[in-house]
């Protein structure tokens, strides 16, 4: 319980700063997860958590359990789950650890929400040397408030019935918040496997259904999810949070294994295990529906006023100590941050474009190899953390329920259509399907090692820019914060700055933060036994609202003859906020990771993202997609792969301007940058729009051609920059990660 992965002992005096508060608000953090108000009597609870030192050490069942856990705390607050994103980071592909755990991990994650029966509608997948030996698994869930009221975890009524319910107790699981606090080594893939839980999805599809039924009975005073500590954590948060104690008996604890002690008792993290609190004499009324169900559902306790945790077994007191001593009066580290940069990262930043070969607007030579920009945009677009995930999430049901929008790869952010449940609170509002809720969940990982506050803030902005491109407007964050150990001097520095710079952007984008999870000591032992952290990885997910579903964007072209627009920083004034420093660019064709990453204007990204949704209320705007990894050149490329179109693109640049870098130009990555596509009969409205406002922040770049037409792109005076075949490059694309797979393994 005194773990980092409980009680926050390093990370809690750096989230304070987090905004916490808003008008959709309604319920933040401290709870199982955060609830946002949609208006018209919708009410959504999402949150992101990690799984992934389970996953590093039994990858299939630790990614799986992490779903379970993650939708476990949507529907303990009366949600019903609709969708599971997740965030994912591996090592090198040419490794063949690397490739057993994403084989693992997918499964996985394939497995438990495939057969639990809740969507799998997005996420992100990144592969650096980084995560090697120790992959990042974040799950993120959504779910729809079924309940009049929202399900909370504080214990209340002295002398109401405790309930035990869900699935038995075992011994699989032992210490699972402990090892999630600590180094991986050479020996935790053996020594830390018990550690490891193991899930059963169509068990805990009958628990939602259960818990739910049991939820709208009104009998249930509190819930909480057995996840990190079991029983021990249940017990103590739920006391704690009521200002009561609970009295616990675990010879009433149904088991599958004999001979259990206490400490295995209060430590096992078997799944799908919930505690309730009951009104006294409506317990049997919970009980009955639990057992149609066919599961466990027994009184084990009772709450008392003591404000203790009392644990008795075979008719003795093995175990009574005051709940907040557990939960909330635990450790509080006070570690001072470095008073400047530390030493790599003042190197990386004194690294210049100038550094890089000499470019044209024919191409590059690099160690004396001639490479025109179509050949880079296509080795990018073979670069797995930027080609094509199909591979991936076509192991997923993302279809399931019905109400998936936009399917994975179709657009910047999932949209899933809210059916609401019929109750008096609904129909009273009117509520109709036309309202929908869009979800992204997003980092870049080298940025934030390069610049630990300005990446961060860039994660906030691209994924509300990611929403806003679909037609969302952003209105809440949960969070993942992946770092190595505090305990590092370096590693706290990296937590310090991004919560600074997650803190600033969620304030100035009014996207609160409703809860999330801290997860430190991601990190390896190297031949020497030297600790190897990940890179510093806050990852952002963020949920929107969709007024109406007649009016969202894809990322893909939709009809020749469109015009393409860029809107934001101009391509013509590229400033400190478009950079090649820790760019895809950089680090896959120069094989270097250094410089200072783009700049983070968040008045412009308001700007930006503020007329891009307009634009798509309004019927003008017709597809949407954000410049990200691989700058300019890879946007393009990816809209006309989506769109099975080409596109015919005059860049309004001279071959001939002295000192113009080419590379930044065509793939320096960052700003408030969005390609849009209008119809032709609305070029002239569309354009009034923009420079009444957005001046000076927008840009005609193009038309959309025939799909048997190219990609190209041309400076002022017609010199073809880049040419290159839609069918080609979306092969490419979208085969890279097969085919690397398949090459690496034979």
């Amino acid at each position: 319980m005194w773990s980092e992965h409980c009680c926050y002992k390093n990370s809690r005096p750096l989230l304070s700063q987090f905004p916490t508060q808003g008008d959709r608000i309604l319920v933040g953090p401290g709870e199982n997860a955060g609830v946002v108000d949609l208006g018209k009597g919708l009410r959504l609870a999402f949150k992101v958590e990690s799984h992934n030192h389970p996953s590093a050490v039994e990858p299939f069942q630790g990614a799986a359990t992490g779903v379970g856990g993650i939708l476990r705390d949507i529907f303990t607050m009366g949600a019903r789950p609709i969708a599971i994103l997740n965030s994912l980071r591996f090592g090198d592909l040419e490794d063949a650890r690397t490739r057993r755990l994403l084989n693992g991990v997918v499964a996985g994650i394939a497995h438990y929400g495939n057969c639990v029966g809740v969507p799998t509608v997005g996420g992100e997948v990144y592969f650096d040397p980084a995560y090697t030996g120790n992959p990042l698994v974040n799950a993120m869930a959504l779910g729809l408030m079924e309940t009049p009221e929202i399900v909370k975890a504080g214990a209340a009524g002295v002398g109401n019935p405790v309930l035990y319910v869900g699935s038995t107790t075992g011994r699989d699981g032992m210490g699972g918040a402990s090892f999630a606090s600590a180094e991986l080594d050479a020996t935790s893939a053996v020594e830390d496997r018990p550690a490891v839980q193991v899930g059963d999805p169509f068990l805990e599809k009958s628990l939602i259904e259960a818990c739910l039924e049991a939820f709208q009975t009104g009998a249930v005073v509190a819930a909480q999810d057995m996840g990190a500590a079991g029983l021990t954590c249940s017990t103590a948060e739920m006391a704690a949070k009521g200002g009561v104690g609970i009295d616990l008996d675990l010879d009433l604890i149904p088991v599958r294994e004999s001979s259990m002690v206490p400490y295995e008792y209060l430590l096992s993290e078997s799944q799908e295990r919930m505690l309730f609190v009951a009104h006294q004499g409506r317990e049997q009324e919970l009980i009955a529906i639990f057992e149609r169900w066919g599961l466990h559902a027994v009184v084990a306790g009772v709450v008392i006023a003591d404000p203790i945790v009392r644990i008795r077994f075979q008719g003795q007191v093995a175990a009574e100590i005051p709940a907040t001593a557990l939960s909330e009066n635990t450790p509080l580290y006070q570690r001072q941050v470095l008073a400047a940069p530390p030493a790599y990262v003042q190197k990386a930043w004194e690294w210049r474009c100038d550094r890089l070969p000499p470019c044209t607007a024919q191409g590059i030579t690099i160690q004396g190899q001639a490479h025109t920009w179509s050949d880079i945009l296509v080795q990018l677009l073979q670069v797995p953390s930027i080609a094509s995930k199909q591979w991936v999430y076509r192991q997923y049901d993302h279809q399931v329920q019905n109400n998936t929008v936009l399917l994975p790869g179709e657009a910047d952010a999932t949209v899933i259509r809210l059916r609401p449940v019929t109750n008096q609170e609904t129909a009273d509002a009117g509520v109709d399907t036309k309202i929908a809720v869009a979800a992204t969940i997003d980092c870049n990982a080298r940025h934030v090692y390069l610049d630990p506050y300005e990446g961060a803030k860039m994660t906030v902005a691209e994924a509300a820019r990611n929403l806003s491109c679909v037609g969302a407007e952003p209105i809440a964050v949960t969070d993942n914060l992946n770092f190595g150990s505090p305990e590092n001097p370096i590693s706290y520095w990296q937590l310090a700055e991004a919560c600074r710079g997650l803190a600033e952007a969620c304030h100035h984008l009014n996207t609160p933060v409703t809860g999330g999870n801290v997860s430190l000591y991601n990190e390896t032992l190297d031949a020497q036994g030297q600790p190897q952290a990940i890179y510093p990885t806050p990852v952002v997910g963020m949920v929107g609202l969709v007024p109406d579903l007649g009016k969202i964007c894809r990322q893909g072209w939709q009809a020749e003859g469109d015009r393409i627009y860029l809107l934001g920083i101009p391509l013509d004034r590229l400033t400190d906020q478009v950079s090649l420093g820790g760019s895809d660019y950089l680090a896959h064709i120069h094989h270097q990771v250094a410089g200072q990453p783009p700049r983070t204007n968040l008045n412009l990204e308001a700007q930006v993202q503020a007329t891009c949704r307009q634009g798509i209320q309004q019927g003008w705007i017709r597809s949407a997609h954000d410049c990200t990894e691989g700058g300019i050149a890879v946007a393009l490329a990816e809209a006309c792969i989506s769109g099975h179109l080409g596109a015919d693109i005059q860049l309004p640049l001279s071959p001939t301007q002295p000192e113009q870098r080419w590379d930044q130009i065509l793939f320096g990555e960052g700003g408030a940058r969005i390609l849009v596509s209008v119809k032709p009969n609305q070029q002239g409205e569309w354009e009034s729009y923009l420079q009444n406002n957005l001046p000076q922040h927008w840009q005609y770049l193009g038309t959309v051609v025939n799909p048997q037409s190219d990609l190209t792109l041309r400076t002022d005076d017609h010199l073809t920059l880049i040419k290159v075949r839609i069918e080609e490059i979306t092969q490419r694309w979208s085969q890279a990660i097969a085919i690397q797979l398949e090459r690496v393994q034979s």
